[in-house]
């Protein structure tokens, strides 16, 4: 097994920095997107994009059927509308996909078994914590003992974000110059970014707690 690292690259702000962090600590990245049909389908264009910008090798897999299994979300059910306003609402659980993370965290460990790679990573953050259930501590724990004992060779599980807020996150990224004008937030994925629901809410919220400006256009 080589030490290099699986990324799950969505294409948002987040995910992107963690692979800007990745090129800089790994010689060898790999990254994986996943196309699970969901609204904010667009996001996997800035995915193609960010990881062009890196040069680094990306796959983009295609599971649009499993909506079939994993509907009951704004994200991936059409008739459910995006919520708006703060992550903290608890509005915001219906913008939770059901078993998301634990599904392509499963993807990226089977991708980086089968490449000899050591390592998979994800952008878990505190500020999902309220809301999103497999980007707590608890999970991400539990997560990593699952992949030291998936395989003959143990898989490790790296989350450089998990105790950052976005803002930490983002001041993180401006540092290593990652392109967020390249990438992606927003559930809604129309041509302009709504700039109302949680994603929009939170990403606007760390850029100015930075004292930037957002790069990217809003309606």
């Amino acid at each position: 097994m080589s030490n290099g690292v699986v990324v799950l690259l969505s294409g948002g702000m987040d995910s992107s920095t963690l692979l800007a962090t990745a090129v800089t600590f790994h010689d060898t990245v790999h990254a994986l997107s996943v196309d699970y049909n969901q609204r904010h389908k667009r996001e996997l264009e800035s995915a193609k994009k960010v990881a062009y910008h890196y040069g680094v090798s990306h796959e983009i897999l295609d599971i649009t059927n499993i909506n079939n299994l994993i509907g009951g979300s704004s994200l991936t059910s059409a008739d459910i509308s995006v919520p708006h306003g703060h992550y903290a609402d608890k509005t915001m659980k219906q913008t939770v996909v059901p078993g998301r993370n634990l599904i392509l965290l499963s993807l990226a460990t089977g991708m980086a078994i089968s490449r000899g790679i050591n390592m998979v990573a994800y952008a878990a953050h505190a500020g999902d914590h309220a809301i999103y259930p497999d980007c707590r501590p608890d999970f991400v724990m539990a997560m990593m003992e699952v992949l030291q004992n998936c395989d003959y060779n143990p898989i490790g599980l790296w989350t450089p974000f998990l105790y950052l807020d976005k803002a930490q996150i983002l001041q993180s990224g401006l540092r290593l110059k990652v392109p967020y004008e390249l990438t992606w937030t927003c559930y809604e994925g129309r041509e302009k970014a709504c700039g109302k629901c949680g994603a929009c809410v939170e990403r606007l919220e760390a850029f100015k707690l930075n004292n930037m400006e957002d790069p990217l256009e809003y309606e």
